[in-house]
Order: C-alpha cells, then structure tokens, then sequence
C-alpha cells in the first residue's frame, strides 16, 4: 500500500526517505502533511525548542529538593523532581 518516497529537507536541502513504515504510522496518528524536515533536522529543531522552554521552579512533593518543571506548577497538584519521577514510573 505504502510506497517508499524520496522528499527535500526544507531546511538543509539534502534528500531523505520518508519510508513505508513511517507513512503508516503516520497515517495511524491521523497525520496527513508528509515530513518537511530530513530526521537529523527534525531531531536539532526539538533539541532547540527544549533549550528554549521555559522552566518553572518548584519543590518535590515526595522528597522536598529543589527542582525546575517545564510547566507552571498548580497549588494542591504534586510535583516531582526528575529522580522522584522516575521512580513513580518504574513501579507503575
């Protein structure tokens, strides 16, 4: 059904696959516009925009350490630190 195609990067102009596997997942997330950048540009503009976050300071809610969230954190909701988050979903 799904054809391997050959797409331009719009950012550094080199030529990529946008591969069988991926048009399907695509199209099983309900996305419809193809890929614009190759993977390696798509992986520097997310590396950018989370250097860029805003970052909210907040006290753990499990062990009391200082720490930053990428979201404004709500009086009454729990907020984890990033040791204490992992550990919530290891045993979940």
């Amino acid at each position: 059904m799904y054809q391997d195609e050959k797409l331009v990067c719009e950012d550094c102009g080199a030529e990529f696959i946008f591969t069988a596997g991926e048009q399907e997942f695509y199209a099983e997330k309900g996305l419809v516009n193809k890929p614009k950048r190759c993977p390696e540009c798509r992986k520097k503009r997310r590396q950018n925009n989370r250097r860029h976050r805003r970052m909210y300071d907040a006290v753990c809610s499990k062990c009391g350490a200082q720490t930053q969230v990428p979201f404004k954190p709500i009086p009454g909701k729990e907020v984890y630190c990033k040791d204490c988050f992992n550990k919530e979903n290891e045993a979940v």
